[in-house]
Order: structure tokens, then sequence, then C-alpha cells
């Protein structure tokens, strides 16, 4: 297993932006295990499924779709003539799959059919991993963990004004309705709530441009090589 640097936070604390960044300064992989929960929530729903739906119906439904994250990019396996699988990398960036796939992430059936999956990314490669749960649950062992926050108004505009770059036309108000809804779901959740680790290092980008959030976050990694 090679070593992994991982990061938890809440929705729009610019988790995926300093993952990727940190990624590609170290030469490391790097894996978006939200978009990895959004393209099950994709399957899920084209299969019909709903949040209220038990377990058994769910797993029954998640039997024959295969996950995979390849180059920036999401692919789903079920029934694909492709050898790599759909690519859903813009389907699942919605803000109604980035809602069933917050909803559907609290069940266990779900986060079981991904936990092998997250973890076998690190077998062969160094990795930043980042998520709701990478520091207490997926990777508790990681070479480095981080927990990124930021305020709720800091988030809610910066969600607002990534939704709108993808075109996804959405008020700041419904942002910040939906930022709010998602740290309730995912802080209190029964199986893996969003925490931060006893472990891992707090970083607070509220008033902290990218560069200062990956220069703290450098600093660290670099005391422990």
């Amino acid at each position: 297993m090679g070593k992994v640097i991982a990061i938890d936070g809440p929705s729009g604390a610019g988790k995926g932006t300093i993952a990727k960044l940190l990624a590609g300064k170290l030469g490391f992989s790097y894996l978006d295990t939200g978009a990895l929960y959004r393209a099950v929530a994709l399957a899920l729903r084209e299969k019909g499924i709903n949040p209220e739906d038990s377990d058994e119906k769910i797993a029954s439904a998640l039997k024959g779709i295969g996950i995979a994250s390849k180059d920036g990019k999401v692919f789903l396996k079920e029934n694909s003539q492709l050898p790599d699988g759909r690519d859903v990398s813009e389907l699942i960036r919605s803000t109604e799959i980035g809602h069933y796939s917050s909803v559907f992430s609290a069940r266990k059936v779900v986060r079981d059919f991904l936990l092998d999956v997250q973890r076998s990314a690190s077998l062969n490669t160094d990795l930043v991993a980042e998520g709701r749960d990478m520091t207490t649950v997926v990777f508790p062992n990681a070479w480095k963990k981080f927990y990124l926050d930021a305020s709720v108004e800091e988030r809610a505009k910066r969600r607002h004004l990534q939704l709108r770059e993808k075109g996804i036309n959405i008020s700041e108000s419904e942002a910040r309705k939906d930022v709010v809804e998602r740290d309730v779901r995912d802080s209190g959740r029964d199986i893996a709530p969003l925490r931060k680790a006893d472990d891992a290092v707090l970083i607070d980008s509220s008033s902290m441009t990218i560069d200062k959030v990956l220069e703290n976050i450098m600093k660290v990694v670099r005391a422990g090589h």
C-alpha cells in the first residue's frame, strides 16, 4: 500500500480543489470519493431506487454495478459495451444527484459497497483521498490527515459559484440551503458521520486563498518526510 493523505470536511470546504492540486504537486494519484457516491446515486436512481427503499432492494440494485475513477473521470460499468464503462463525470454533477448522493451515502449498504473500491485505490500508488470519512473510516491509518473547514457563508458562496460555472442556475440562498442540509445529513447520520479525526490537522479556509491552504498543508506533509 502506498502513502495516503486523507482529507475530510463538509461540502464547499474546498477539499476537491486542494486535493487535486496537492496530488499534482506531490505526484500522487487523486481519489474523489464524492464522485464515487454520486455515481452510485445516479445508478440507483436510473434503476428507480428511492431513498426510503429497503437495504435488500438497494443491495440487489447494486449487484452488477461497477464504479471506476480514472484520470479525473468517473465511469459506470453497468450494462456498458465500452471497455472502461460509461463516462458519467458530467451527469453526476447536477444538484439533483448531489442531493441523492448525500441521502444514499447515509445507508450502510451503500458505504459497504464502496469501501473496498476506495481502499483498493491505494494498493499500488501514493494517494490523496478526499471525502467525509477518509480519516475516520476508510483510511484510519493514513500517513497524513487533514480536516478542511470553512464558514457556512463562505462554503455557500463557493458552492454557488461552482454550480454557476457549470451552467447550473441556482441562487445563493438555494446554495446555502443545500450546504446546510448536507451538513445536517453528513454530521447526523448513524453510519460514518462527518467528524474531525483526533489526529487530523484542522485548517479553516474561510479567509484563506487556495495557495495559502496548499502552502499550510505542504508544510505538514514535508515535516513528515
